[in-house]
C-alpha cells in the first residue's frame, strides 16, 4: 500500500467544514493562547494545587472570552458555537481553565445579565467582562447538591434588609471572587442574591487536597449573618428555575469543553505511539494500538458532530434542557473513557506529568458528577422519554 499522510481524529470527520470562518477565528485565537501561555506553566500549576487565578482572569479578559455569548456590558457577544468552540480550547488546557471561565461567564455573568437589576448589570458585567472583577455562583450546599431545593441556606427580612445564613460547597473561584452569586430560601420561594464578598459575615475558605481540578480555585461559602440591602436582590429570579437556568448555560459549555481534554489526550497518544518503538517497530504499527486509536477517534467525532449540532439548535433559540443532558452525558462519559484508554498507550508515562493524560483523566473525574451527575442526566433523559420523573 502506499504510504498515507496521518490525519487528526477530528480531521478525519471533516468538522472545520462545520465551523464558520469567525468561528474558526475565534477557536484558533483561544487555542493559541492556551498553547502559548497556560499549556508550558500546567503542569507546575497542578503539583503546586495553585493557580494565579486573578493574572489569567486579566488575560482572559483582554482576550473577550468572559462572558463572550453575551450581549451588551462589555461582553463580545459572540455564537453560542463560538462559546463552545473557546471551551473546547480552554478544556484542552485543562478543566480548571475551563471552569474559570464557564463559573465566571455562564453561571455568576450570566445570571446577572438574565436575572439582575440594570444596576446591578452595569455595577458587575463590565469589569467582570474585563476579568478585572472575578464572579462565584453559590447553588451546592455540603448536603445538597443534585437536589438544591433542599438547600438550608436561608435568607430572613429583617426591615428593608435580608440577612443570609448558610454555607456553600465545592464552589469554583470563591476565595477570589469579588462577587458571589448566592441561592437561598426565603419564607416563599428560593431567591438569588448579589453578594460583594467584602460584606460583612462572608467567608470562603479554600479547599485544599483535591486529586482533581488542582489547577483550580475551590472554595466553602460561609454565610454568617451577611446582611444586604433590598438591592441586593435578582429581580428577575423567582423559584428553582432562577439557578436551573444558569446550570444549563454552563452545562452547555462542558459539552464541547470534555471534547477539549479528550482530544488533547488522543492528539498526545497517536504522537506517542508513532515514536515509541516496541519489538523494533512503532507502538502505531501494532494493530492493537490502532484499533484503540480508532475507536477514541470514532468517539471523539461522534461527540464533536452533537457539540456542534446543539451549538447549531442554541443560536437559533430552540435547545431544550434535556438536549444539553444529551451532550453532557455522552460527551463526558466518552471523554473520561479516552482519556483512560490513552494512559494505557503510553504505559508509565501515561501517570506522569509531563504527559497530560493522567492530569485530564483526574479533572474529567470532576466533569463528570458537576453540574449534573450522569445519573440525573439519565434521568432527565428517561423523564423526556416517557414523561415519568423518577428522580425520587
Amino acid at each position: 500500500m502506499p504510504p498515507v499522510t496521518p490525519q487528526t481524529p477530528l480531521g478525519l470527520f471533516g468538522t472545520d467544514a462545520l465551523i464558520g470562518d469567525e468561528e474558526r477565528a475565534i477557536r484558533d485565537t483561544v487555542r493559541g493562547f492556551v498553547q502559548d501561555k497556560v499549556k508550558p506553566k500546567l503542569a507546575d500549576w497542578y503539583e503546586a494545587g495553585a493557580i494565579p487565578a486573578r493574572d489569567l482572569a486579566r488575560e482572559l479578559g483582554s482576550l473577550g472570552v468572559l462572558g463572550m455569548h453575551l450581549e451588551g456590558y462589555g461582553c463580545a457577544g459572540t455564537s453560542a458555537t463560538a462559546y463552545g468552540l473557546a471551551c473546547m480550547e480552554l478544556e484542552a488546557g485543562d478543566s480548571g481553565l475551563r471552569s474559570l471561565v464557564s463559573v465566571q461567564g455562564s453561571l455568576a455573568m450570566f445570571a446577572i445579565w438574565k436575572h439582575g437589576s440594570e444596576e446591578q448589570k452595569q455595577r458587575w458585567l463590565p469589569p467582570m467582562a474585563a476579568g478585572e472583577s472575578i464572579g462565584c455562583f453559590g447553588l451546592t450546599e455540603p448536603d445538597f447538591g443534585s437536589n438544591p431545593a433542599g438547600m438550608r441556606t436561608r435568607a430572613t427580612r429583617d426591615g428593608s434588609d435580608w440577612v443570609l445564613n448558610g454555607s456553600k460547597m465545592w464552589i469554583t473561584n470563591g476565595s477570589v471572587a469579588d462577587v458571589a452569586v448566592v441561592w437561598a430560601q426565603t419564607e416563599d420561594r428560593v431567591r438569588g442574591f448579589v453578594v460583594p464578598t467584602d460584606t460583612a459575615g462572608f467567608s470562603a475558605p479554600e479547599i485544599k487536597k483535591k486529586m482533581s481540578l488542582r489547577a483550580s480555585v475551590t472554595s466553602e461559602l460561609v454565610l454568617d449573618d451577611v446582611r444586604l440591602p433590598e438591592s441586593a436582590v435578582l429581580p428577575g429570579a423567582a423559584g428553582l428555575s432562577g439557578p436551573l437556568s444558569c446550570l444549563n448555560e454552563a452545562r452547555y459549555g462542558i459539552v464541547f469543553g470534555a471534547l477539549g481534554a479528550a482530544r488533547d489526550c488522543l492528539e498526545t497518544a497517536i504522537d506517542y505511539a508513532r515514536q515509541r518503538e516496541i519489538f523494533d517497530k512503532p507502538l502505531a504499527a501494532y494493530q492493537l494500538s490502532q484499533a484503540k486509536l480508532a475507536d477514541m477517534s470514532l468517539e471523539l467525532g461522534k461527540g464533536m458532530l452533537l457539540a456542534l449540532h446543539l451549538g447549531r439548535l442554541k443560536d437559533a433559540g430552540t435547545l431544550r434542557p434535556e438536549q444539553v443532558s444529551l451532550g453532557k452525558l455522552n460527551n463526558v462519559r466518552e471523554a473520561i473513557a479516552i482519556a483512560r484508554e490513552c494512559r494505557t498507550l503510553l504505559g508509565a508515562a501515561g501517570i506522569t506529568l509531563e504527559y497530560p493524560l493522567m492530569r485530564h483523566a483526574n479533572n474529567l473525574e470532576s466533569v463528570l458528577t458537576y453540574e449534573g451527575t450522569s445519573e440525573v442526566h439519565q434521568l432527565v433523559i428517561g423523564q423526556a422519554l416517557t414523561g415519568e420523573a423518577a428522580f425520587r
